[in-house]
């Protein structure tokens, strides 16, 4: 997780646009505590603490014992970012699976969703979820085909879009979105990463959905509201009241 230095400015052009409601999520022990500040810091804005696969070296039971701390807090709405990577495989697998599932039993044991990122591995990730019998959570910034989108959800997940879908190239993503279950269907940014287009090559942020709204909605054979709508009624059957994001 990337932290801007004008986070007053990032606020306020998301309100602009109206995206009131921002999950800021860690991605190890460090950003985690970041993200729970920021979202004390700004209304509507909520945490995920987690430990990301490229940074599961630092897992161990002091790790456990903060999250689980931090999970206690009234704004953290998620377990995450916590996943499987077999792309840039930054860390070894045997470590990252480790990692992954004791953070789902953490999930499960405070009642938290979770966020998964997952790169190469869904597989891998499908295994350790039917592991894990109850857990509930987002896919996020989906890239897989429609033909897997029926077991995760069938595995208490939603499937989460982000700025790649408006990449010209992915025209496979966007008829996948057509497949995902309007009940099962988010949006997100992964900012600071993953700009839409137009915005390609800028630092992303929560003003920017719109452009991925706008392409997803399209995809959908849905009006931008009425995606606006389904999306953040999801959000909040996950995530609880005041996140759309």
């Amino acid at each position: 997780m990337v932290f801007a230095d004008d986070l007053e400015g990032i606020y306020l052009r998301a309100l602009d646009v109206g995206v009131s409601d921002v999950l800021v999520v860690g991605t190890d022990v460090v950003t985690s505590r970041r993200a729970v500040s920021l979202a004390e810091r700004f209304d509507g804005w909520v945490a995920a603490v987690g430990v990301h696969p490229h940074e599961c070296d630092c897992w161990n039971r002091a790790a456990a014992r903060e999250l689980r701390r931090m999970a206690g807090h009234p704004k953290v709405r998620a377990i995450g970012e916590i996943g499987l990577d077999h792309h840039r495989e930054l860390q070894p697998r045997d470590r990252q699976m480790r990692a992954f599932a004791d953070q789902c039993l953490l999930a499960m044991e405070v009642s938290l969703p979770i966020v998964i990122h997952s790169r190469e591995a869904l597989g891998s990730v499908a295994g350790i979820l039917e592991r894990s019998p109850g857990i509930c959570g987002v896919l996020h910034s989906y890239t897989g085909d429609a033909a897997m989108i029926p077991m995760f959800s069938d595995l208490g997940l939603y499937i989460s879009l982000s700025g790649i879908v408006t990449f010209p190239r992915e025209d496979s993503l966007r008829a996948t979105a057509a497949h995902i279950p309007l009940g099962r269907l988010l949006i997100e940014t992964d900012a600071p990463f993953l700009s839409p287009n137009p915005l390609r090559g800028r630092r992303n942020e929560p003003s920017h959905l719109l452009h991925t709204a706008t392409v997803v909605a399209s995809a959908c054979g849905m009006s931008i509201p009425g995606l606006a709508e389904r999306t953040t009624c999801n959000a909040r059957a996950l995530f609880g009241d005041r996140v759309t994001v």
